[in-house]
């Protein structure tokens, strides 16, 4: 694993995002060992918690922008491919048996929130910064949209995602994007607490919880269709004129054609 870290203490399995000098902004390999980790820590019988969090200022500052050059220069067949990738990651973490925890801190930004919404339970520090920013450079927070609105409702996602704008974790509590705000003195407190309670319970019954809880909010949450669905939307909005002058701009730190101010 070149850019993540795994531990294990007991039943506790930690996956580390691991690019600090990056702000641990995800690439396609990021990706690749994500979902393998999940993968083989779900079906690991000596796991029972799986903790997501990052090394370095941030959690995750969305996509890399190496990462993000290489897509704008694809096509949209090309696109979609590579946002199933992505979506199959956050289904992977989704549907893991296992109880998942995420701990939230620095940046948030895009694609971050994907990961974080697909946990069961998500802790963040109080200076963390969120931000659903794809609208801003012409392109859709598609392949995370079930997952976050399954935790935050649609009134919320409709605030957050169609501004872009920044929050703050007071914010992101409100919104129910985070379950518990936590300081640097008390996070580690908080996160132990947090998985004794999990450890408390018996793994099969969690299991089958997380299943039942999966089938009565939605039943098209990870289905195919709806993976397809998102990917296609984000691979087509990628490679549209909009898409296309949004990441130009961004790379130019210029204002994009559509911006307006009031």
């Amino acid at each position: 694993m070149e850019n993540i870290i795994l531990e294990q203490s007991l039943s506790v399995a930690t996956i580390w995002l691991n690019r600090p000098e990056k702000h641990n902004a995800m690439n396609a390999m990021m990706i690749q060992e994500l979902t393998e980790a999940f993968t083989a820590l779900s079906d690991d019988p000596t796991v029972r918690v799986i903790v997501l969090r990052g090394h370095g200022k941030s959690f995750c500052a969305g996509a890399d922008l190496n990462y993000m050059k290489e897509i704008a220069s694809f096509g949209e067949t090309e696109n979609k491919q590579d946002a199933l990738r992505l979506a199959t990651l956050f289904a992977t973490i989704n549907n893991s048996p296992k109880s998942v925890i995420a701990l939230l801190h620095g940046a948030v930004y895009a694609g971050a929130n994907g990961l974080a919404a697909a946990c069961d339970i998500v802790l963040a520090d109080e200076n963390t910064v969120f931000a659903f920013s794809e609208v801003k450079i012409g392109i859709l927070p598609a392949t995370i949209s079930p997952y976050v609105l399954a935790r935050c409702g649609e009134a919320a996602a409709r605030d957050l995602m169609l501004t872009g704008r920044r929050f703050n974790a007071a914010e992101a509590e409100k919104y129910r994007m985070v379950n518990k705000i936590v300081t640097s003195a008390d996070c580690d407190e908080v996160l132990t607490y947090y998985c004794n309670q999990l450890l408390s319970a018996a793994p099969d019954a969690v299991a089958q919880t997380k299943k039942l809880i999966r089938k009565i909010q939605s039943e098209t949450l990870s289905h195919p269709e709806m993976m397809n669905h998102t990917a296609e939307l984000i691979a087509s909005q990628r490679a549209a004129p909009e898409g296309q002058e949004g990441i130009t701009a961004f790379f130019e730190k210029r204002k994009p054609n559509w911006f307006q101010e009031l």
